[in-house]
């Protein structure tokens, strides 16, 4: 059982004045948790350890993709495969991803749901709304397993460093532009990506920001800001799946730019292979002992109560829950019903008194560096809500 602690919850005008603007729910209520999560060392030790080991898997899984080619089963447009395969060969830096677990509290094993590598939301949750939540309770702000933010900034250092430890950075040598972008009319994507922005300027670069309906394209160069300023790095938070299929000439275009080495992607390419669920079959053939893996295929799984999901899917969308008997207990709608079907054997979340289910969400960042939850039902929808954690 999940062990809650109950706070003093921060009020809609400080939550707007750190920048969170979402902080109410359609039906009017709060989509912070008025509690924290009581979470020991050893539990979020194992957190840290589970999402370390995963990542190291994901990386050899991605390889044998490549390898073999392996882009049709993971749901991969045909025409991203060159910038992808140009980006993992090329060893773009992977700025941030989330892993989500479920398990891990309450003496049930971690188990991985999915990775969310290309486009992870609840990045400023987790980094600065919890921490802001420990901090307003008068309690003591390193009593979480939360170093995101400063993981961030080193991780925008690499992008010089490179192999060399991010402590060599020298700002006197940064002279590359950050152009940062996302969709217009998306506060929570917006905040995100100005957050990675403010993040990326304190560590020492030049950055701007643009809409993505802003932003220009050269074939030669790459990416422009609105001023006609070139970027050498562009982080835009929208799916690689969507810009291939929906912004064909743009595709060609990034691509073209990527020969004559024009702007370099964040997060790259290669992370649409780790952000598909397709992964998760891979996984299972390369790691079927793993402790932290549940039996996934293409088909159903028989005898076996398991999650029908999409390859490309988001916030519990176009989901079903089937029983050990292959009948449907629940489904959900949404706008990824053109994507393949994954069957994934159904791990067990922790729950609380009132019967609420909780995923933990643990941010890598060279390192996994960040733990967060989220909480609502059986299925974990746009309605769920982020809930903090205290170590104690």
């Amino acid at each position: 059982m999940v062990t809650l602690r109950n706070i003093q919850p921060l009020d809609r005008e400080l939550l707007e004045e750190i920048g969170l603007s979402w902080h109410t729910d359609a039906d009017g209520s709060s989509y912070i948790g008025e509690e924290l999560i009581e979470v020991d060392e050893d539990q979020a030790e194992a957190y840290y350890s589970a999402a370390n080991e995963l990542y190291e898997m994901y990386v050899a899984a991605a390889q044998q993709v490549i390898d073999g080619e392996r882009y049709l089963e993971l749901g991969i447009p045909s025409n991203l495969v060159e910038l992808i395969e140009h980006s993992w060969r090329n060893d773009h830096l992977h700025l941030y991803g989330r892993f989500d677990l479920a398990g891990g509290l309450d003496g049930q094993p971690i188990k991985l749901i999915e990775f969310n590598a290309d486009t992870p939301t609840s990045l400023f949750e987790t980094s600065i709304v919890q921490w802001a939540l420990l901090k307003a309770n008068g309690m003591d702000t390193s009593r979480q397993f939360n170093n995101l933010h400063e993981m961030l900034q080193e991780n925008f250092r690499r992008l010089i460093t490179g192999s060399r430890p991010p402590a060599e950075f020298d700002e006197r040598y940064a002279q590359e532009k950050l152009l940062f972008s996302s969709a217009s009319g998306l506060p929570e994507d917006e905040q995100t990506v100005r957050y990675l922005q403010r993040v990326a300027h304190d560590a020492g670069f030049y950055t701007d920001f643009c809409y993505l309906h802003e932003a220009g394209f050269t074939a030669e160069e790459g990416v422009f800001n609105k001023d006609g300023q070139r970027a050498d790095y562009w982080f835009k938070l929208f799916p690689w799946e969507d810009i291939a299929a929906d912004e064909l000439e743009l595709t060609r275009m990034l691509t073209r730019s990527t020969r004559s080495g024009g702007t370099q992607y964040l997060n790259p390419p290669y992370t649409l292979l780790l952000q598909s669920k397709g992964m998760l079959k891979v996984l299972w053939e390369m790691f079927p002992g793993s402790p932290y893996l549940l039996p996934t295929d293409v088909n159903p799984l028989p005898g076996l109560a398991q999650v029908r999901k999409k390859l490309f899917g988001r916030e519990g969308a176009n989901m079903a829950l089937v029983a050990t008997d292959g009948t449907l207990t629940r489904t959900t709608e949404g706008p990824y019903a053109h994507h393949k079907d994954i069957y994934q054997a159904r791990a067990q979340f922790a729950q609380d008194t009132r019967g609420n289910h909780y995923q933990a969400g643990v941010f890598f960042v060279d390192e996994a560096c960040g733990l967060g939850f989220r909480r609502g039902g059986e299925i974990l929808d746009n309605a769920s809500k982020f809930v903090g954690h205290v170590i104690v």
